[in-house]
């Protein structure tokens, strides 16, 4: 792997989910400020998971097509310019215009997974997307506990703090940042702006469909949990928006643990196949248990096996994909597993609330066992 490009990549990512880890838990701070409430925060937020669906193949496909440096610097300026829309935002259209531009040009997520098999190997690739889970999960740590502590300055700190990094890294790729995909490279087919027309071509290839399969059914096994865990930790153990914080910090530096480190030490014995099938059984026991335990100490261990399950599967499973797609098709595959992720993002967190209130408490961990079980059996075509 090239260190110095995959640096920019894993920092890349690491602005990026830091500047929305900040700013998304104060969204309902900011539409306050002019009046609104929980509804128009609401409809933020699905606004824009909204837009982020539709936008990462896109993107994908255009850094196909022109390259994956002008697409990244792209997405950095346009978060950049939307952090500081926040910032200065001095009525709710503005608010609402910030939200629509990092929606469209915020997502660096599919181009940063794109240039990471442009410059890996076939046996480097699952190291390199576990690295840049690490990147992630640094990034979701920190953000909340950033975006707080800058709060406490000014509403608009933290928004600003975020533009500054997200310029700074677009000077930075600008100067320093070679470009991955050779122009001989290049894809030469048109760009469809249809999320859905892109994913049924990638369910097309047999040698594909099972690992989107087993993508889209793990991460929606795994979507819910983060907006129901709260809830599922109050009715049954009491827990506070204070324990839960803790619990998500634990789950963050599990994250960076196993995909930092862990990963590329295993992988290269047991190999992505293998790995994948193992943190699959892994997650489904892990979740299993945290639906049957009526010990609260015993969720960390059990969400740590959980975490390790879905931490070694995920980039297991999005490094076999890889392999299996042109050079050239590289970006619109990564956009294509960014729509299927945000696919789970909008429809798991609503099954999971309606199991919650209409089946019970522990369900939505059952199903979740289920999902993980059922992707590992798909799994195994692969």
């Amino acid at each position: 792997m090239k260190r110095i490009p995959l640096s920019f990549i894993l920092i890349t990512i690491f602005v990026d989910v830091l500047g929305y880890s900040m700013i998304i838990p104060l969204l309902p701070f900011f539409v306050q400020k002019f009046g609104a409430g929980a509804a128009v925060a609401g409809t933020l937020a699905s606004l824009y998971a909204f837009l982020q669906l539709f936008s990462g193949p896109v993107l994908g496909s255009l850094s196909d097509r022109y390259g994956r440096k002008p697409i990244l610097l792209l997405c950095l300026f346009g978060t950049a310019i939307s952090y500081a829309l926040f910032g200065f935002a001095a009525a709710l259209w503005a608010i609402f215009l910030a939200v629509l531009l990092d929606g469209l040009t915020g997502n660096n997520l599919t181009t940063c997974y794109a240039y990471i098999a442009d410059i890996t190997t076939n046996d480097e690739r699952a190291r390199g997307m576990s690295l840049a889970g690490a990147a992630f999960g640094l990034g979701v740590m920190a953000g909340p506990a950033l975006g707080g502590l800058l709060s406490g300055y000014g509403l608009q700190v933290p928004a600003f703090f975020g533009a500054g990094l997200a310029f700074a890294n677009t000077l930075y790729g600008f100067f320093l940042l070679p470009e991955s995909l050779a122009p001989e490279k290049r894809s030469a087919h048109p760009i469809s702006f249809n999320a859905f027309t892109q994913l049924r071509g990638f369910f097309s290839i047999a040698s594909i469909r099972p690992i989107l399969l087993a993508l889209f059914t793990l991460n929606l096994a795994f979507s819910g949990l983060q907006t129901n865990f709260p809830l599922f930790s109050n009715a049954r153990f009491g827990w506070d928006a204070r324990q839960n914080g803790f619990f998500f910090a634990f789950v963050g530096m599990l994250a960076v643990l196993v995909q930092g480190f862990l990963y590329r030490r295993i992988q290269p014995k047991y190999g992505e196949r293998r790995l994948a099938m193992i943190g699959l059984a892994l997650m489904s026991v892990g979740m299993a248990g945290i639906a049957f335990t009526p010990l609260a100490w015993s969720l960390f261990p059990l969400v740590a096996l959980a975490g390790l399950g879905s931490s070694t599967s995920i980039p297991s499973l999005s490094g076999l994909a890889s392999p299996r797609t042109s050079e050239s098709q590289q970006g619109l595959l990564m956009g294509a597993l960014q729509s299927l992720h945000g696919l789970t993002n909008i429809i798991g967190p609503i099954m999971a609330g309606l199991a919650f209130e209409y089946i019970g408490v522990s369900s939505p961990y059952w199903i979740g066992s289920g999902l993980a079980l059922l992707a590992l059996l798909i799994s195994r075509r692969i």
